[in-house]
């Protein structure tokens, strides 16, 4: 069992940075990967952006040179840091976690991001 909670979502301006946050708590030891996916009305689910047990990152085509995923393993804690925010940016975020054996999935509740002038 693995329980994520995010924070740090929000509303900003066209252009301006936000950084969101995931703390895990539970079975951490038998996390594989962690990552942020986001979601906007009416519009699919999609990966934003993703880090392995090894730091491996891969990130979705439109926020790339953009947003960045880090983490810190004291804290069991995983952040995207955003900038340069676009309209487009606007979704619910929600933070991930994959288990290593047979590849089970936990998600967080979500965190409202919305960019409007």
């Amino acid at each position: 069992q693995v329980q994520l909670v995010e924070s740090g979502g929000g509303l900003v301006q066209p252009g301006g940075s936000l950084r969101l946050s995931c703390a895990a708590s539970g079975s951490i030891f038998s996390i594989y990967a962690m990552g942020w996916y986001r979601q906007a009305p009416g519009k699919q689910r999609e990966l934003v952006a993703r880090i392995n047990s090894g730091g491996s990152t891969n990130y979705a085509d439109s926020v790339k040179g953009r947003f960045t995923i880090s983490r810190d393993n004291a804290k069991n804690t995983v952040y995207l840091q955003m900038y340069s925010l676009k309209p487009e940016d606007t979704a619910v975020y929600y933070c991930n976690a994959q288990m290593t054996v047979g590849g089970r999935n936990y998600w967080g509740q979500g965190t409202q991001v919305t960019v409007s002038p």
